[in-house]
């Protein structure tokens, strides 16, 4: 099995891998020179690049441009496909950061270059494949399952405590202090940034969380403890609110929509 770290030194403009990863593992924050489509065959994980935060499930997939900045964070044991695109291939240039649900063709594309040796040519059938995976990219319907960054450090540094820790139960005047703002000020900017209350951001990271924990099989009443729920009742219904279903249906190895 090709594996990433086996990439060679003059790679094909497009070049496909299998690998996998141990639940817990950080691939710290790095950067690619080429475009990297990633879709994610089993397990959990977070991708957070320098502005935005990504929870990824089995059947989804993200395209992160090249030279993008980002972080992975395996939550539980993780099997993945991976392909590198050369920014000279029309289209992939241009291609914003964007998390997807992978279609039947998006895989069959990713398999037929993952099972490719390294030295394969760019023939024309090659090329046609090459394009049409980043043609399916682009029009993939973006997921809205994301979380935006504060570009105000102090409230950056809030949000990223809180989606490492999404179950942590403090309230919003330990937050504004830890923020070094009086609590006024605190509501006012996050709101001004983000675009919705403090505790509608914080209502929303849990419920992804809860997502991602429940698709990989743990019990709703284990998850709405560990993410500071009083009881499942009041769990299952924000979780209702967010998604539209309620967590009972919620398929291991299936991650829901967020209404927007």
């Amino acid at each position: 099995m090709k594996r990433t770290a086996d990439f060679p030194r003059h790679p094909p403009p497009v070049v496909g891998f299998s690998d996998c990863y141990t639940g817990g593992f950080v691939d710290a924050f790095h950067a690619h020179e080429r475009g990297q489509l990633s879709v994610f065959l089993a397990g959990s994980v977070t991708v957070n690049t320098r502005n935005e935060s990504f929870v990824l499930g089995p059947g989804q997939a993200i395209w992160l441009p090249a030279n993008v900045v980002h972080q992975a964070t395996c939550r539980t044991d993780l099997a993945f496909q991976v392909v590198y695109v050369a920014p000279s291939l029309i289209g992939a240039d241009t291609l914003p950061c964007k998390m997807f649900d992978a279609s039947s063709l998006v895989r069959g594309l990713v398999d037929e270059i993952v099972a490719m040796t390294f030295n394969f040519d760019m023939d024309k059938r090659m090329s046609a494949i090459a394009r049409l995976l980043v043609d399916e990219v682009a029009r993939a319907p973006r997921i809205a399952d994301r979380f935006l960054f504060p570009s105000d450090p102090r409230l950056r540094r809030v949000c990223e405590a809180i989606t490492a820790q999404p179950g942590d139960c403090r309230d919003i005047d330990y937050w504004a202090r830890e923020a070094g703002m009086a609590r006024r000020t605190f509501t006012r900017l996050f709101q001004q940034e983000m675009g919705m209350g403090f505790a509608a951001w914080r209502r929303r990271v849990r419920v992804v969380e809860a997502a991602s924990r429940l698709a990989t099989g743990q019990s709703i009443a284990e998850v709405a403890f560990d993410l500071g729920y009083d009881n499942a009742g009041s769990f299952s219904t924000m979780f209702h609110r967010t998604f539209g279903v309620a967590p009972s249906t919620l398929r291991v190895n299936s991650l829901p929509t967020p209404r927007s």
